[in-house]
């Protein structure tokens, strides 16, 4: 297996337990689960998870670690911290629809973002296999009816999306910038660890405002799917495709993340698949072949 379609399978991967990430949170709103404490809770469950496998590892590393702590902050800041408490705050004032709306943007601040630190080139087809790729999200969001897209109201959920997805882009930029070898479980380790220096103190403001967690069932299957799947799995396997095809052509993939929640919807909530789900699928797909096209000299 080349190391492309390695990259490739990772990121189907990814996106899949992604999609997944978006109607736990809401089922957790349900439950009445804080978001920031869900986060917290989350994180912390992961570094438990981790720590058997990675300390050595990262004890050997703990003066590369050093030398580069501005970088491990702003990427356990950006992902750990930013992107996944605001998408769970998001869930409790918008709907998933909307978030996964905003969740199309994110290859658009990736690139936007490389760009502006010069970290990747940007090329004619990555640029127009992505407007093709949002588009075929528009068309499964929107059912090709205008008024749906036109009519979105821009609530505190919203904004909360809008926050999650341009951390999104700076983590996965600044993620090109990691200096020293490590393998994936080590580095999602450390970047988690980073994180939860930042999620601490929301999980605590959340208990002093008297927001406590009432242990249940529901909330255990909650946390053990949101710890392994979209944290674990998904961050391994997203961390290891960038690094090798990079973050622009990977960011294009996070448009598979609407077509996967349009799937669960199906298999959880017997929704058929209706036209505008073939043309969206359609479009998607042709996006995510044109940007991975290269540029040839004539």
């Amino acid at each position: 297996m080349s190391k492309n379609v390695k990259a490739y399978l990772m990121l189907v991967c990814a996106t899949l337990f992604w999609a997944g990430n978006f109607t736990i949170g809401k089922f957790a709103f349900l439950e009445n689960i804080p978001p920031f404490s869900l986060a917290f809770l989350r994180w912390s469950l992961v570094w438990i998870i981790l720590f058997p496998f990675t300390y050595k590892e990262i004890f050997k590393l703990k003066h590369k670690i050093k030398k580069n702590l501005s970088l491990f902050f702003v990427l356990g800041f950006t992902s750990v911290c930013i992107f996944t408490s605001f998408t769970y705050n998001a869930l409790n004032y918008t709907q998933v629809i909307n978030a996964s709306l905003f969740n199309t943007a994110i290859p658009v601040t990736i690139i936007l973002v490389c760009f502006l630190l010069k970290i990747e080139k940007t090329n004619i087809f990555q640029i127009s296999g992505l407007l093709i790729s949002v588009l075929g999200i528009l068309a499964i969001i929107t059912k090709l009816d205008l008024n749906i897209l036109l009519t979105l109201n821009f609530n505190k959920g919203d904004l909360f999306m809008i926050v999650a997805i341009i951390a999104w882009g700076i983590y996965s930029a600044y993620l090109r910038k990691r200096t020293f070898e490590v393998s994936l479980l080590s580095l999602v380790h450390i970047i988690c660890t980073f994180g939860l220096i930042f999620l601490l103190p929301l999980f605590v403001l959340d208990l002093v405002q008297g927001k406590i967690i009432e242990m249940s069932s529901n909330l255990f299957y909650i946390l053990i799917y949101i710890a392994i799947f979209p944290s674990i799995g998904s961050y391994y396997c997203w961390a290891g495709a960038v690094s090798i095809i990079g973050a622009n052509r990977a960011g294009i993939f996070l448009s598979l993340i609407p077509l996967f929640s349009t799937i669960f919807a199906m298999i959880f909530f017997n929704e058929k698949f209706l036209f505008f789900h073939f043309i969206g699928s359609v479009l998607i797909i042709l996006g995510l072949f044109l940007s991975n096209k290269k540029i040839t000299n004539a």
